[in-house]
């Protein structure tokens, strides 16, 4: 058993060979300062989605101040999502070609400058410009951050516990921007929804140019011009598609053209890929079982949680009629779950019990938290029914999450490191994208449904209606994915195994009939 494979016996958790594997364990340029380096890489992570719910709370006092439309409106949200979600592959592909620490300083000055651009933005036009620009280096940001951290730390049970702030931050990290975007608002401007990345991004290019070291592997891959401009079609495609169904309806062409063009493209990128000399994606890095069923898990996860996420802050301010602050202040007990949890995850749970087990029940909890959610109605108490499904999604997302995120990036050949990374993030994107899209039609439906039989004047009634459909479909998802989850990931597989040992594909399809 290589130093690197942990005991694949039921119940071992990701350190139980720590102590054995230090002895072998080669010299680390980052040991003396590798938890501040950390903190640089986290400092990235939230920058990245802190934007992802900051400008939604700020949205409507831009409007104001721009005077655009509400068509325009969404296109501020829709620009991010799609430069992010498009170019992340190449993003990847970029940190293992040219360096993460390059990348990832690269990612955070465009990000600073573009943000910058937007804050100061003197119409919609620019706005939007900035936010896609936010979102392309964004794409960079992302994979060099997350692949860092493997290289960062090179102790297993430091390695475990690094995940476990990482993931705590990922999975708290866009709550703490709805309270954010609701003070910075409400007390100075939504400009400052902006500006405040421009901040974040100088302490950690500094922290970057001072902490990091420049690693690249000497096999560094070269970039495939058809394989990166087949691949971000799909994914704009996919992503465009998906925005354009919560406007036009999923029927219409301006929805399906898209969607059906980038599906179509996406079956030609993965045969691309088993073809082309310097794959954007290399089929090895999803040939692993468990890292694939990682990757689904975390789709269908974000799926579910962004649109909780969604209709949870309609319903706040909509139904109960809370202000922008007291909207954050409403999300608090989930950030603080996530971060308990987390923390309890990868010191205490990941010792004592298996990844499958972990990430199933954290999915199984999401899944009641927001069944509970769905039971709530114009006339509810936030303490009787809101709290306790956001603690129940919180104790999942604290769980399940971590672990995924993990098994998504462990393992793979330094080569791959940041593509791993892109695809953790591309399947939280996709996920985030197209689940929020299916499901808001689902909630306009029946709110629709609901107007049409109990007149107009039920407005509240059928909002709330939606938005109950909303919660049921998102605890489906959860669900769905814990299913999956235990259907695919062997239950006594450690997070970590050895590069070149990867579970065949065709075991994925057997498990599942």
């Amino acid at each position: 058993m290589g130093s690197n494979e942990l005991s694949r016996a039921p119940g071992v958790s990701v350190v139980a060979k720590a102590d054995a594997a230090q002895s072998t364990v080669p010299h680390n340029p980052y040991y003396e300062r590798r938890w501040m380096a950390l903190g640089v890489v986290v400092i990235a992570q939230i920058m990245i989605l802190l934007d992802a719910t900051v400008v939604n709370v700020a949205l409507p006092s831009a409007q104001a101040d721009l005077g655009f439309s509400d068509a325009n409106r969404q296109w501020v949200i829709t620009a991010y999502v799609l430069a992010f979600g498009s170019l992340l592959p190449l993003g990847g592909r970029l940190a293992d070609a040219y360096g993460r620490k390059t990348m990832f300083i690269v990612g955070l000055l465009g990000f600073a400058i573009a943000s910058a651009v937007g804050g100061a933005a003197p119409n919609i036009g620019t706005l939007i410009t900035a936010r896609a620009v936010q979102g392309g280096f964004a794409a960079i940001l992302a994979p060099a951050a997350l692949s860092l951290i493997t290289v960062i730390f090179i102790d297993l049970r430091e390695l475990n516990k690094a995940f476990g702030i990482f993931g705590a931050v990922s999975g708290s990290a866009g709550a703490i921007g709805l309270l954010l975007g609701g003070l910075l608002t409400d007390y100075v401007s939504w400009r400052w929804c902006m500006y405040v990345n421009i901040v974040l991004a100088v302490v950690g290019i500094i922290g970057g140019l001072t902490l990091l070291h420049t690693s690249t592997d000497p096999d560094k891959p070269k970039l495939s011009v058809s394989s990166t401009v087949v691949g971000s079609a799909a994914i704009f495609g996919l992503v465009f598609g998906s925005a354009k169904a919560q406007t036009d309806g999923w029927g219409s062409t301006v929805t399906l053209t898209p969607l059906v063009v980038g599906g179509l493209l996406l079956v030609g990128f993965v045969v691309l890929q088993k073809v082309d000399r310097y794959p954007l994606i290399p089929l090895r890095v999803l040939a692993d079982r468990n890292r694939s069923a990682a990757y689904l898990t975390l789709f269908l996860a974000n799926a579910a949680v962004f649109a909780v996420f969604l209709f949870l802050t309609y319903y706040f301010q909509g139904v109960l009629s809370y202000s922008p602050i007291m909207t954050g202040v409403a999300f608090l007990p989930l950030m603080v779950t996530i971060g308990v949890v987390a923390t309890l995850t990868q010191g205490v749970l990941l010792q004592r019990l298996t990844m499958r087990v972990i990430v199933a029940a954290g999915l199984i909890a999401s899944g009641a938290g927001a069944a509970l959610l769905a039971q709530a109605d114009a006339g509810s108490l936030y303490a009787a029914w809101v709290l306790p499904g956001l603690i129940l999604i919180g104790t999942g997302i604290g769980s399940a999450a971590v672990v995924a995120v993990a098994v998504g990036q462990l393992g793979v050949e330094p080569r791959d490191a940041g593509t791993a990374g892109a695809l953790n993030n591309v399947s939280q994107q996709l996920g985030s994208a197209l689940g929020v899209a299916l499901i808001s039609t689902f909630v306009a439906t029946a709110t629709h449904h609901y107007l049409t039989h109990h007149g107009s004047t039920a407005l509240v009634g059928a909002t709330v209606h939606g938005f109950t459909v909303g919660f049921w479909w998102a605890a489906g998802l959860f669900w769905a994915a814990a299913v999956i989850c235990g259907a695919l990931i062997r239950g006594g597989t450690s997070l970590h195994h050895e590069a070149g040992q990867p579970e065949p594909l065709d075991e994925i399809v057997s498990a599942l009939i």
